[in-house]
């Protein structure tokens, strides 16, 4: 399959320290809180803002991880969806909230690491007004068509992308997504133009797909690998380097022609900044603890998800070589927003 230089640039970028930032994070130190902050910490519900609608793959690791600490702690955990902007509402709310460890959002790559140089003007910093509490989940994205639909591999959609210019639709769930800036970099690959169709949240999304009102859609692997398994939708490719073993048929961008590629989104727990580090600390230790329980894990997985954890300092190394290094792919991308 041919490729570009652009191709080869942006994809150099893509295989950077995610990866061997997320192999040290489970192995990381979790620091105890004092007895007298666990005493008094939380006396309220907590709320764990997500920043996307209900039914994506955000959405399910917040809830598993939310069930989880409710189970455990006897805390209340409230899930708070604030769709909108990419993700930047519910981040920015989070951002703004008391600093006092009753807010926290589920923030992934999209709107901590890419946002900041996709939108001229982002409300928030991520590393000024949010504080890292701990990561939870890693996954890569998934190229899905509907089950009738006659693109069953990358060739089938290249040959038709090439036949019917601008054609072939693509909808991603926001624009400078992982998923985004994972299919642009697909195309430049493949010297192909799909047309681009965004989308709010995956509901609708995976409605269209179905139904074939558009031809392909990329997303994360826990927001489709239900709709995959019901037989309604059809896996064209993932984009990590070895194969999902939930989708152990499906194979890699890489083995279909795309040499090297990979582009996975992670995902983690944020606070207001000015949080306590007590509660913080509390926070990653009982996250921590959730995750290392073998039902939480096992759900994670079944939804393609790979679990991480860690302690804040890891999470908080990551977002400081993430930001960049988007900031290098959003740039030779060309992609941007007011």
């Amino acid at each position: 399959m041919p490729s570009t230089p652009r191709f080869h640039a942006l994809l150099a970028r893509l295989g950077g320290p995610i990866c061997a930032a997320t192999l040290g994070l489970a192995a990381a130190a979790v620091p105890f809180a004092s007895a007298q902050a666990q005493a008094a910490y939380p006396s309220k519900p907590i709320r764990l803002i997500v920043p996307f609608p209900p039914g994506g793959g955000t959405d399910m690791i917040a809830r598993t991880v939310a069930q989880k600490l409710t189970d455990m702690n006897k805390w209340t955990v409230v899930i708070d969806n604030r769709p909108g902007a990419g993700g930047n509402l519910g981040v920015d709310a989070a951002a703004k909230a008391q600093p006092d460890g009753y807010t926290l959002v589920m923030g992934q790559t999209s709107n901590l690491a890419i946002n900041p140089a996709l939108y001229a003007k982002l409300p928030y910093n991520p590393l000024k007004d949010l504080t890292p509490v701990a990561l939870v989940s890693s996954s890569p994205i998934v190229m899905v068509t509907s089950a009738t639909s006659p693109y069953k591999t990358i060739a089938d959609v290249v040959a038709a992308a090439k036949s019917k210019p601008d054609g072939i639709t693509l909808g991603y769930s926001g624009n400078g997504t992982v998923a985004h800036l994972a299919g642009e970099l697909a195309q430049d690959a493949a010297g192909i133009k799909l047309r681009h169709v965004p989308y709010k949240g995956a509901a609708q999304a995976l409605t269209d797909v179905v139904s074939g009102n558009i031809d392909l859609y990329m997303s994360a692997i826990p927001t489709l690998i239900g709709q995959v398994r019901n037989g309604k939708m059809h896996a064209v490719a993932v984009t990590s380097k070895k194969r999902s073993t939930q989708l152990a048929q499906t194979p890699t961008l890489a083995e279909s022609g795309y040499k090297d590629f990979e582009a996975i989104t992670w995902f983690g727990v944020m606070a207001p900044a000015g949080t306590p580090p007590a509660i913080v600390q509390q926070l990653n230790k009982a996250i921590n603890q959730a995750l290392q329980q073998a039902d939480t894990a096992e759900r994670l997985r079944f939804e393609g998800g790979d679990v991480l954890g860690g302690s804040v300092e890891s999470f908080q190394q990551l977002l400081k070589a993430e930001i960049p290094r988007w900031a290098q792919i959003v740039k030779d991308s060309g992609a941007g927003l007011d």
